[in-house]
């Protein structure tokens, strides 16, 4: 994707309450607008008029839609990692059924916001150094968390816990992104359940 010159880190870190709503109030526009409109169509002038702020207050805190459009991703993965965090804190259910629903429920309900928006961010957002960087760590924690839960578990029957871990992980987030980013194509309760059984079969061997 094309990006101009000006970068994609966000310009200004708000300090102050009032700063960090009118930062809050671009994001939250920049989703409407990039969902309705598309990333091409989905101008910083629109982003700003949605806002209810200035194009040079817009600027102030963004020098272009690419960073904009890269916070909103990042939001995203810190939002997959915090859930994941806080219901590892909780403990995790007894079953491997049971850990691999809250896995895929977890995936589902964090890309359930907005589905356009999610086309957007996951085939338009800008491959920044910062973005491809937080991704592959995001990515290598899930991995490693998988990997070790698949060698703990008793019941998985597959040979090599270094690929199954890779092949879980891919399948629950292209899987989840692919249905969930065309809504209505299938109930999602049922999806969800034969994608933890189609998952339980292939690491128990039943």
């Amino acid at each position: 994707m094309a990006s101009d010159r000006r970068g994609t880190s966000p310009r200004k870190q708000p300090r102050q309450v009032r700063a960090e709503l009118t930062r809050e109030r671009i994001l939250d526009a920049a989703a409407h607008v990039f969902g309705e409109y598309g990333y091409a169509a989905g101008t910083t002038n629109r982003i700003a008029e949605q806002a209810r702020v200035s194009i040079g207050s817009l600027y102030q805190y963004y020098p272009n839609k690419d960073a904009i459009l890269l916070e909103l991703v990042t939001r995203h993965l810190d939002s997959g990692r915090d859930f994941v965090e806080r219901r590892l804190e909780q403990g995790l259910p007894d079953s491997l059924e049971g850990v691999l629903r809250l896995s895929v429920r977890a995936a589902i309900d964090n890309h359930l916001d907005d589905p356009r928006l999610l086309r957007v961010m996951m085939e338009q957002a800008p491959r920044s150094p910062e973005l491809l960087a937080k991704v592959k760590t995001y990515e290598k924690e899930h991995l490693d968390h998988v990997r070790e839960l698949l060698r703990r578990r008793p019941e998985v029957r597959v040979a090599d816990t270094e690929v199954a871990g890779r092949l879980v992980v891919a399948t629950i987030e292209l899987v989840v992104h692919k249905v969930v980013a065309d809504p209505g194509s299938v109930d999602l309760e049922r999806f969800e359940n034969e994608l933890v059984a189609m998952l339980t079969r292939y690491l128990t061997g039943g």
